[in-house]
């Protein structure tokens, strides 16, 4: 629901749409279909996953008190089809959150627990292919671990 992140999405898939037209911008060199292209997901029953978690520990404010079915940027988990799993690289990604205080609050709620879950659940990033073919290896729920296969 981010407008910059909206506009970023609108501005990339033009661009793909641009970069596989033959009459577009010729002098740029010849036309090129991208192979895949995906949006990012977050599926619903990860959310809940973490509210639960959330609500267990007693907390019930804030992220906790949210219904997924609410959320405009949860989507049903048989959407996901690709997964990769990052979580060698979570101390810097939420120390590049971290670096985003205008619009993270690292303080309280879902970052701020003593367990880490935050930083747990974002372990892992979820995709929806939109354009091009799945290609193996799978998780054990059918989705793509790997968002460069198959591409040649």
């Amino acid at each position: 629901g981010h407008p910059d992140h909206i506009q970023a999405h609108r501005v990339a898939m033009y661009a793909a749409s641009l970069a596989a037209a033959p009459t577009f911008a010729p002098d740029l060199g010849p036309a090129w279909a991208i192979r895949k292209v995906y949006w990012t997901a977050m599926p619903r029953g990860v959310v809940q996953a973490g509210i639960e978690a959330l609500r267990a520990m007693g907390d019930d404010s804030g992220f906790a008190a949210q219904d997924p079915n609410d959320l405009p940027y949860v989507c049903d988990d048989d959407l996901v089809t690709t997964v990769i799993d990052g979580t060698e690289f979570v101390e810097r990604k939420m120390e590049a959150l971290a670096a985003h205080a205008t619009q993270i609050s690292m303080d309280s709620g879902f970052f701020a627990l003593s367990n880490n879950l935050g930083s747990q659940v974002m372990g892992h990033e979820y995709f929806r292919l939109v354009h091009g073919q799945a290609a193996g290896p799978f998780d054990e729920h059918g989705r793509e671990l790997d968002l460069f296969a198959g591409i040649e």
